[in-house]
C-alpha cells in the first residue's frame, strides 16, 4: 500500500489532482478545502499522504481502485475517523471537508449541528449523526472554541479562496474579510485561483 507520494503536480480538477512521479502519473482524489491552494502549486513538487480504496459495485463487476491524497497526516487521520460515521462515504466526506478539519472537529466537540449542516453534502440529519458518533473522539483535532464560529453560506468560489488562505496561514475571519473586500472591488472575480493573488495584492497595497 502506498502511504505517501511526492511528485510534480500536473493538474488540479474540481475533486482530484494528477501527480507525476517518474514515468507514472497518479490521479488522487483530494478534500475540497485543498483545491484552491493546490491550484497555486501546479508545476511544483507536492507531497501527499495517501489512502487507497476500491470504488464500485462488485455485484455488477464494476470495481476500480482509487487513491486519496491529503496534504497533512492529521487530515488523513481525521478523514479515516470521519468516514466511520454511518452514511458518510468516501466521496461525501471529501466534499464535506470544505474547511480545515480543525474547525469541523471543533463543531463536533461543541455539538454545533448548524455549523456541520452547512457543510457540502451534510444536512441536518447527517450533522446529528456525526455528533452522535464522534463527539468525544475528535478533541485532539479541534482548534478551540474561538474557531468554532458559524459558517455563513458564501459562494463556492469564495469558500475555496478562504480555505486556500487559511491553508497559507491566514486566520479564517481575516481571510473571509479579505475575500469579501476583493470581491466587492471586482465582482467579476469568481475563481479562487484569481481571488487569492488579488487578496495578496490588496494586502500589499498594490
Amino acid at each position: 500500500m502506498i502511504v505517501r507520494l511526492s511528485g510534480k503536480l500536473e493538474y488540479v480538477g474540481e475533486e482530484s489532482v494528477h501527480v507525476t512521479l517518474g514515468d507514472l502519473t497518479h490521479e488522487l482524489m483530494v478534500p475540497v478545502a485543498d483545491i484552491a491552494f493546490l491550484q497555486t502549486k501546479i508545476g511544483q513538487n507536492v507531497t501527499f499522504f495517501t489512502l487507497e480504496y476500491i470504488e464500485g459495485n462488485a455485484s455488477f463487476g464494476q470495481l476500480a481502485p482509487k487513491m486519496l491524497g491529503f496534504l497533512r497526516p492529521v487530515d488523513k487521520e481525521f478523514f479515516e475517523l470521519f468516514t466511520t460515521v454511518k452514511g458518510i462515504g468516501t466521496r461525501k466526506a471529501l466534499r464535506a471537508l470544505a474547511i480545515p478539519v480543525g474547525q469541523i472537529a471543533s463543531a463536533i466537540a461543541l455539538k454545533d449541528a448548524r455549523k456541520l449542516s452547512s457543510l457540502p453534502q451534510i444536512g441536518k440529519r447527517a450533522a446529528e449523526q456525526i455528533i452522535a458518533e464522534l463527539h468525544g473522539k475528535v478533541d485532539k483535532f479541534a482548534v478551540g472554541e474561538a474557531a468554532a464560529v458559524p459558517i455563513e453560506r458564501l459562494p463556492d468560489y469564495q469558500q475555496g479562496a478562504i480555505a486556500a488562505l487559511v491553508t497559507l496561514g491566514e486566520r479564517r475571519n481575516d481571510a473571509e474579510g479579505w475575500v469579501r473586500r476583493v470581491c466587492e472591488v471586482d465582482p467579476t472575480l469568481k475563481d479562487p485561483q484569481k481571488i487569492v493573488p488579488a487578496v495578496f495584492r490588496l494586502k500589499a497595497g498594490v
